[in-house]
């Protein structure tokens, strides 16, 4: 098997774990940091060092036993693996405050990954621009897609609109998209579709809350337990 062959078959988890390390690693970098070994990107990002050793060895990486990673070669290696050799424009429709919010937060920060155009239906926020990203009705999305080479749409229209808006990206050759609503929307094949819902994000916070709202209630319960059977001598 080929190694591109190899990359293709990597699991989606740990595609998302290798974006997760390079951001960490360029945080090491930035510190001075040559070298890093697999149980402190473990702790850095709060999974085993086990995980960590069985991704690296999926894309074919492995450290020394006496300095660990070589985090410049780390960081090359993943944004080969990740990063298009040409860079991919993207396109967030929606620019209500969670379409501004992302605008915001990644422009200028992916040198490979570039937002270029916004899409929206309100007539105050169209032919405007936002960090010199300008907005177009949303009629015009398949003409600037096309004529901005835009490969991957950020849907962050209402939830009611959310269907329509992944058919007119599709329509439109856009070839993946982000959806930030909490309505699923289906896709043809040959188009990838990751789905975040911030609700459920929220709720299994909340449940881990919870769990250890009810751990700590146990454990408070128990020690009075224990100081009313020791009062009991």
């Amino acid at each position: 098997m080929k190694a591109s062959d190899t990359l293709k078959q990597l699991p989606h988890k740990t595609i998302e774990r290798l974006s997760q390390y390079r951001r960490a690693l360029l945080i090491c970098l930035d510190n001075k940091k040559d070298h890093i070994f697999s149980h402190e990107i473990a702790k850095i990002q709060h999974i085993t060092p086990v995980q960590v050793r069985r991704d690296l060895m999926l894309i074919g990486y492995s450290g020394t036993l006496r300095k660990g990673y070589n985090i410049q070669e780390l960081i090359d290696l993943i944004s080969d693996i990740i990063d298009s050799n040409r860079g991919i424009n993207v396109a967030i429709i929606g620019m209500g405050n969670l379409g501004r919010a992302l605008l915001n937060y990644f422009s200028g920060k992916r040198h490979k990954l570039s937002i270029v155009a916004s899409f929206d239906i309100n007539p105050d926020k169209i032919g405007k621009s936002v960090n010199k990203i300008p907005c177009y009705n949303i009629t015009e999305m398949e003409k600037v897609i096309k004529r901005e080479n835009i490969e991957i749409g950020i849907i962050t229209v209402p939830a009611s609109q959310s269907m329509i808006t992944a058919k007119q990206l599709v329509d439109s050759g856009i070839k993946g998209i982000l959806n930030y609503t909490p309505k699923p929307v289906e896709v043809p094949e040959g188009v990838y579709l990751e789905e975040y819902d911030m609700i459920t994000t929220l709720e299994k916070v909340s449940f881990y809350v919870k769990m250890e709202n009810e751990r700590a209630a146990d454990h408070v319960i128990q020690r009075k337990n224990q100081g009313t059977v020791a009062s009991d001598f």
